[in-house]
């Protein structure tokens, strides 16, 4: 609907927020009496590089149940035990780890607890020969919309998606994550027991309204502005235990402040490499950084805001950990065609209004948008690796392509809309954008400074109004090996995509080229490679004589024109493992043309 239609809607009932509340369906909150046979609830697994690990959540035992759980697999007519582990307590979850695990075939698995429980799933094999990979992207599961998800299940299934990804507030209930856990199970176990699934647990999951993690130490307020975890750090290591053990071994298992444990990684899936980040974990808090100047520490709504006064020395969003991790992950390719970064937010302050429409504010500090300094960081970093970047948490579904020193020179960001949108935001500038899109109705897309002096570009949204279940909904991402592009796309709650007529928000389908995802202009060429004897190479572009990495990425085909960004020598390696071809002292000459033979 067209943002002046939808404001007479809104206006006509004479009420800041009209847009109706969704109906309460009330299951209570409680941990339902289960029979021996029926003590699993949901499992979730991922495979990477060989090893499968797969984390099976249970109800509670009683005294004298058996402590363990087996992993069984199906050869032929016949279940062979591969694994037992112990179950743990705090959460009853039981984590498996395989190693040498072949990811070239399906094998049906079951996981059996005594002597009568068991739970049947699918291991997917790794999808390396299709030609398009589909992820299905999940945010906000409110519990005012507890009940059961069909229509989602019913969809995910038409999408034939191989990775499924919930970006964070998988429950909302703080302080019960358990009992909310195991609703989730209930609700969306039925596509997770049979395809990889990616979980990030972000605030609400962890217990706090909004959260900046300040590397894990102890927040003193409630509101959790003055950086840290409200909860308790055991709390929190039983719910990062649920969500995230089958995730892929971390990148660097270091805990951080009280204990609490990291989970940051990467994940290749139908070669496609997923870099897995805690974008939260290390975020400093504004309380006490930076002046307040509204009715908290980080909502800003006094008109004479300075952005650049917001961005203190010293405040971090990814920190040091992370940011080399997305360095090191971004050189690396293997068996990997294009990347993209999972977090639990996107890297902009995305969102004018907030709550109902006298909720607008100037900047919000809870975005990714502050600080601007660690907002750059992160960007420079990613696009180094031309990455998609897919999140969530904002209510509010966008596309955005991201810009440091000048518009659209990072990478694209899609936020996806909440399953269950209980709190809305708007996209609602004040002033029109530079460079609008012709191509739809919506009225307000093109370039512009956010509330932090963020330079973004938008070129979707879907803000709730009257007629669309206030944006409620999924999002699909389709990697396309062959062409080296995306489809982004983004699906109303309660459509069902199988239906001709069904549509998506308006502003969607976008298509978005790989290498898009660094769209900083070049100031000159490096000599064209031609390379004989290797098709798609990997092709690193190194700065020296730092060494520092412009960017690296798989070309396709055997021909590539490497851009530069200043004037230099360049180190140019071609290939990868024991295949690597290295030029040294390559400097920028558009008309000539380097040999690459292996």
């Amino acid at each position: 609907m067209p943002l002046r239609a939808a404001l007479i809607l809104l206006l006509a009932t004479g009420t800041q927020d009209p847009l109706q509340p969704p109906p309460r369906r009330n299951e209570p909150l409680v941990i339902p009496k289960v029979t021996k046979d029926q003590i699993i609830c949901f499992a979730l697994y991922t495979v990477h590089k060989g090893v499968l690990k797969l984390t099976a959540q249970l109800y509670p035992l009683e005294a004298g149940d058996p402590r363990k759980v087996r992993l069984e697999i199906k050869e032929g007519d016949v279940w062979k035990q591969i694994a037992e582990t112990d179950v743990i307590e705090r959460g009853w979850t039981a984590p498996f780890r395989v190693e040498k695990w072949d990811a070239s075939r399906d094998v049906p698995y079951r996981v059996r607890h005594g002597e009568g429980a068991v739970y049947e799933g699918l291991i997917r094999r790794d999808p390396v020969d299709k030609e398009t990979i589909v992820v299905a992207a999940f945010t906000g599961n409110s519990n005012a919309d507890r009940g059961p998800k069909p229509d989602i299940l019913k969809n995910i299934r038409a999408h034939d998606v191989d990775l499924l990804l919930f970006s964070g507030d998988q429950v909302y209930d703080h302080g019960r994550h358990y009992e909310s856990w195991l609703f989730f199970g209930r609700q969306f176990g039925d596509i997770i027991r049979d395809r990889p699934t990616v979980t990030i647990p972000d605030d609400h999951d962890v217990g706090q309204g909004n959260i900046w993690g300040a590397g894990g130490k102890k927040s003193m307020k409630r509101s959790g502005d003055d950086g840290g975890y409200v909860m308790d750090p055991d709390f929190v290591k039983e719910v990062e235990r649920a969500q995230t053990s089958h995730l892929p071994d971390p990148y660097d298992p270091t805990p951080i402040g009280q204990g609490i444990g990291v989970y940051y990684t990467s994940l290749t899936w139908g070669n496609v490499s997923f870099a897995i980040i805690e974008d939260r974990k290390w975020k400093s808090g504004p309380d006490g950084l930076v002046p307040r100047q509204g009715p908290r520490p980080d909502h800003i709504n006094d008109p004479t805001f300075d952005p650049k006064k917001a961005d203190v020395p010293g405040a971090e969003l990814l920190g040091p950990r992370q940011l080399k991790f997305l360095e090191e992950w971004g050189k690396d390719w293997t068996g990997a065609e294009m990347k993209s970064v999972l977090s639990q937010t996107v890297f902009a302050n995305a969102a004018h209004i907030h709550g109902n429409l006298g909720g607008r504010l100037i900047a919000d500090l809870d975005s990714n948008g502050w600080p601007q300094t660690g907002r750059n960081k992160a960007l420079d970093a990613i696009r180094k690796s031309f990455s998609l970047m897919i999140g969530g948490d904002q209510h509010l579904a966008t596309i955005l392509h991201h810009g440091t020193e000048e518009w659209g020179d990072a990478g694209y960001s899609f936020c996806v809309p909440s399953i269950w949108n209980f709190y809305n935001r708007w996209w609602w500038p004040l002033v029109p954008g530079k460079n609008p899109r012709k191509d739809t109705s919506l009225e307000m897309t093109g370039e512009y400074l956010d509330g932090l002096g963020n330079k973004v570009t938008m070129l979707a949204y879907a803000n709730p109004n009257p007629t669309n279940n206030r944006a409620a909904g999924h999002g699909i991402v389709r990697f396309h090996k062959k062409t080296r592009e995306m489809t982004l796309e983004c699906w109303p709650r309660f459509v069902d995509v199988t239906d001709p007529k069904a549509r998506q928000f308006e502003g969607w389908p976008i298509q978005v080229k790989q290498e898009d995802n660094y769209g900083r202009k070049a100031a000159a060429y490096l000599p064209t490679l031609e390379v004989k004897g290797v098709a798609d190479p990997v092709v690193q572009i190194l700065e020296e004589p730092s060494g520092a990495l412009v960017y690296a990425l798989r070309i396709k085909g055997t021909t590539f024109r490497p851009k530069v960004f200043k004037e230099g020598a360049y180190t140019v390696r071609v290939g990868e493992g024991d295949r690597v071809k290295v030029f040294t002292g390559v400097r920028p000459k558009a008309s000539e043309s380097l040999r690459v033979d292996f």
